[in-house]
């Protein structure tokens, strides 16, 4: 079960939910490339350069972190908030209601540019700041808060008019 779904409150909905994008594993990807391509300059049957053995091991350390990441990050939208959850042991959670939510980065460096992923940093009121990189589409995400900001507004707007 996701986080999210536990914590969902009554007449609650989620909007949308941002993943992490695939490009974490790039990193982990090079390194492996790196041990591949080093193991093989040596001479069949050769013992295994120490070079090769790190290179190994630095790049499964970054593809479990990158798996971990991917598989535990969880950022959502829903009717009333934007929920964003990290880690597994350590467990940070950010719950913040769309009427405290006072504004919205994206930030995207050339490779977040060509392949559609950024830093999300959720903004709110009393100097809350929230970043969470390496989001898929975070101008969709974006798009989706500002929507769901104005329905909530909407809705307390009518209220307000209707008492």
């Amino acid at each position: 079960m996701k986080y999210v779904d536990s914590v969902l409150l009554p007449d609650e909905r989620v909007i949308h939910s941002a993943k992490v994008h695939w490009f974490v594993l790039a990193p982990p990807a090079l390194w492996l490339s790196l041990w591949i391509w080093v193991s093989s300059l040596g001479e069949p049957g050769a013992r295994p350069s120490s070079l090769g053995g790190i290179l190994f091991l630095v790049g499964v350390y970054y593809l479990a972190k990158a798996v971990i990441l991917r598989r535990n990050t969880e950022l959502t939208v829903t009717s009333k908030r934007v929920i964003a959850k990290f880690g597994v042991i350590r467990r940070n959670t950010i719950e913040l209601n769309l009427n405290k939510v006072e504004s919205f980065n994206v930030q995207q460096g050339i490779f977040g540019r060509m392949f559609d992923f950024g830093t999300v940093a959720i903004n709110g009121t009393g100097g809350v700041r929230t970043p969470v990189p390496h989001i898929a589409e975070p101008l969709e995400f974006r798009r989706e808060v500002g929507s769901a900001i104005d329905a909530a507004q909407s809705r307390v707007d009518g209220t307000a008019k209707a008492a």
